[in-house]
């Protein structure tokens, strides 16, 4: 039997007309892939829909269908019937987009596999177990009576594809290689979204791991690396680059128990990204931080300055790492 949780979301779904659905701040392909793959399942299903990301969509997710729909803030006069939030592990994530909306707030449905989902919405569908959102939306779309169409298999694959690291992380199952062979049998190029998501990248993000690998600093097991603004705009570099490939970069050196980026934003928070891998928990320091995330992927924002967030969260990987790694054996 199906989860109370999903029947009581699918039946505010059936009674919506409007859907606001909402990604998390710094997208990246599974907070996209799910956005665009809702979007266009509950257009299949006759809804209005609005598809909202604080941050821009990065250049190579624009190829998903309804990418170019995606706006960076609601229309606060709108009367939304429901509120979708997809792979947002707190309030928080869903940033202005959430908060800008007037009270009383439409019922808000929280759709996320992360361990450290605060279970924010009215009714929540979670699944730690679950290698991205994504996974858990090639179950529950068709059970909504979604047909899986090639736009959606796109969609949901890059979902899968970009949080799993290309199938390399420790949270693969059977499941996941089931969905994917699955979505590839719809149409989804596989080759085509692997290229484009893991491996292709803008020279702006070259310029800022240039930036990144020339300033970092291994200590204690601990890699890591900040950048400031004005080293971004001394390279001519404007906007924000993802950092997420150069925090995965660090994290694979073999001395390196975690890698730790710092990237200093306009408005001078700085955003913190984090990877490990096992023993090690980096979600349990994100938090510390109001932030969240997976065991071995996490991060948070933290307010300037940058040393002074520096400081803090260097402070708390190197504990962590002091009370994470096993004793030897004996």
């Amino acid at each position: 039997m199906r989860p109370a949780s999903e029947r009581v979301i699918q039946f505010a779904i059936e009674k919506a007309n409007r859907v606001l659905v909402i990604a998390h701040i710094d997208p990246d392909g599974d907070a996209l892939g799910s956005l665009t793959a809702v979007g266009q399942g509950l257009q299949q299903l006759g809804k209005r829909v609005t598809l909202v990301c604080d941050d821009a969509v990065p250049r190579r997710f624009l190829n998903l269908p309804l990418a170019a729909d995606v706006r960076r803030a609601p229309n606060t006069t709108t009367p939304y019937d429901l509120v979708i939030a997809v792979d947002c592990a707190d309030q928080a994530r869903m940033g202005w987009a959430y908060d800008n909306l007037p009270d009383p707030k439409p019922t808000l449905a929280n759709i996320d596999h992360h361990i450290t989902n605060t279970q924010f919405g009215a009714f929540n569908i979670i699944e730690p177990a679950a290698s991205s959102t994504a996974e858990i939306l090639h179950r529950f779309l068709p059970e909504m009576g979604v047909e899986l169409t090639l736009g959606i298999a796109e969609s949901l694959l890059t979902g899968i594809v970009t949080d799993t690291l290309g199938f390399r992380t420790n949270n693969v199952t059977a499941a996941t290689l089931r969905a994917a062979a699955d979505l590839v049998e719809a149409g989804a190029d596989i080759a085509g979204i692997s290229l484009r998501t893991l491996h292709q990248r803008p020279f702006a993000t070259a310029k800022m791991w240039a930036i990144g690998l020339g300033g970092m600093t291994l200590e204690d097991g601990l890699l890591w690396t900040s950048i400031s603004r004005q080293a971004m705009l001394s390279a001519g570099i404007d906007g924000r680059p993802s950092s997420s490939g150069l925090v995965n970069f660090l994290a694979d050196v073999d001395e390196a128990m975690i890698g730790l980026v710092l990237s200093e934003m306009e408005d001078g928070t700085v955003r913190v990204t984090m990877r490990t891998r096992p023993p090690y928990n980096v979600a349990e320091v994100a938090t510390r931080f109001g932030g969240g995330g997976h065991a071995l992927a996490a991060g948070c924002s933290l307010d300037g300055p940058l040393a002074r967030a520096e400081e803090q969260v260097v402070a708390a990987c190197r504990d962590a790492i002091r009370r994470q790694t096993p004793a030897p054996a004996r």
